[in-house]
C-alpha cells in the first residue's frame, strides 16, 4: 500500500509542473485522495466486503468529486490531473501509467452483469471530458482526445478524437512521452474547415479572373462600337454628298 502511494506521488511530479512539494501533494490534490480512497475501498472489496467499500467510494466522490466503483481494478502509477466529473465504473480495467484529465468517464453501456465496461492499457492519456463505454479494449500508448466519444477497440500506439471517435493512425511509431503530448491532437473536422477555406479562396479568385477578363471585354466591344457610330447630322450629309455624286 505505501509502496503504490510512493508512486502515486511520484508520478504527479512527473506529469505535473505545478506540483512544487510532497505536502501539497498530499494534501491539495484531488485526484491523489481519490486514488488512495479507492486502494483502500478496492482491498476490502475484495475481501467480499461491499457496504464499507461503497461508503469509502462515496465519501471519496463527496470530498473530491471523483467517483471510483471499489470493483474498478487501477494500476500503478495512475494521474487524475484536476478530476472534477471523473467516473470510473465497476469491471473497469487500467494499466499503468495512465492519466485522465478532468470529466473523463469509463462507463459501461446497457443493464448485462459481468464485464460491461472498457480495459484500459499501459500509458495512455485521456483527455478532458472524453467517453471511453463498453466492454473493449483501449490498447498500449494511446492518446484520446478531448470530447471524444470512444465505443470501439482501439490499438496500441494510436490517436482518437471526435464523436464518434476517429483513429488516427501513427505508421506503428510508438507515442514518446504521451503525457506531455495531450494537446497534440490532430482534429479531422478542422482539416476539413481548412480545405473548404482554400477552395472557396480558390474560387473567389478564379472569379476575379473572370470578372477582370468580362469588363475588358465590354471596353473593348464599346471602343468599337462607339468608333462606328454616326451622329443622325453626318449621316444625312453623307448621304447628300453620296446623291450629287450620282446625279453627275
Amino acid at each position: 500500500m505505501f509502496g503504490q502511494m510512493k508512486r502515486d506521488i511520484q508520478v504527479i511530479f512527473e506529469r505535473d509542473p505545478a506540483a512544487k512539494s510532497i505536502w501539497e501533494v498530499i494534501f491539495c490534490y484531488p485526484g491523489f485522495h481519490a486514488v488512495i480512497f479507492h486502494r483502500m475501498a478496492h482491498w476490502l472489496y475484495l475481501h467480499d466486503l461491499v457496504l464499507l467499500p461503497r461508503m469509502i467510494s462515496q465519501l471519496s466522490r463527496f470530498l473530491t468529486g471523483i467517483e471510483i466503483h471499489p470493483g474498478a481494478k487501477i494500476g500503478q502509477g495512475l494521474f487524475i490531473d484536476h478530476g472534477t466529473g471523473v467516473v470510473i465504473g465497476e469491471t473497469t480495467e487500467v494499466g499503468d501509467n495512465v492519466t485522465l484529465y478532468q470529466g473523463v468517464t469509463l462507463g459501461g453501456t446497457g443493464k448485462e452483469k459481468g464485464k460491461r465496461h472498457p480495459t484500459i492499457g499501459n500509458n495512455v492519456v485521456i483527455g478532458a471530458g472524453a467517453r471511453v463505454l463498453g466492454s473493449f479494449k483501449v490498447g498500449d500508448n494511446v492518446k484520446i482526445g478531448a470530447g471524444s466519444v470512444v465505443n470501439k477497440p482501439v490499438p496500441s500506439d494510436t490517436t482518437v478524437v471526435g464523436v464518434p471517435g476517429r483513429i488516427v493512425l501513427h505508421h506503428g511509431v510508438p507515442i514518446k512521452d504521451p503525457d506531455l503530448r495531450h494537446d497534440d491532437l490532430p482534429d479531422p473536422v478542422n482539416e476539413m474547415l481548412k480545405c473548404l477555406m482554400q477552395r472557396v479562396e480558390y474560387l473567389e479568385e478564379r472569379l476575379k479572373e473572370e470578372e477582370s477578363r468580362y469588363n475588358v471585354f465590354e471596353i473593348i466591344q464599346h471602343h468599337d462600337t462607339s468608333k462606328r457610330r454616326v451622329s443622325p447630322k453626318r449621316e444625312r450629309e453623307s448621304c447628300d454628298v453620296r446623291m450629287r455624286s450620282d446625279d453627275l
